[in-house]
């Protein structure tokens, strides 16, 4: 076994081959957060069929079910999108420009009902 110095006080005793295990150990305990940006170019690159899954999660370091539960999120999100494209919400100024209009188109009916009105009473006379 060989001994490693820390702080000159504290001895660590480290089986030769023990490296690996425990920095393999070290990894699995510190979780890495992805931006969005980063999920999706791992998705894309899973897309492009260059590496198996496999290769790809085993190079980025992820879990395979980590990658298709990020796919199906990619995937339901484009969906989304693309419904949405047909079914947007107005924002604050289309819906304010459309109630003006609206009001406008009130007025001039009300002002054509006064002179169809007004016509019949001269027609009557």
């Amino acid at each position: 076994m060989e001994n490693t110095k820390h702080n000159e006080e504290e001895t660590i005793e480290v089986e030769p081959g023990s490296t690996a295990r425990m920095i393999k150990k070290i990894k699995r305990h510190t979780k890495k957060r992805y931006t969005s940006e980063e999920k999706i170019r791992i998705v894309l690159e899973g897309f492009r069929k260059e590496l198996t899954v496999a290769e790809l999660c085993r190079r980025e370091g992820i879990h395979a079910q980590v990658y298709y539960s990020w796919l199906k999120d990619f995937m339901e999100a484009g969906k989304s999108r693309l419904q949405g494209d047909t079914l947007r919400q107005a924002n604050d100024g289309e819906v304010k420009d459309l109630k003006k209009e609206n009001e406008r188109l009130k007025n001039v009916i009300g002002e054509m009902a006064l002179d169809i009105n007004l016509l019949k009473k001269i027609m009557k006379k």
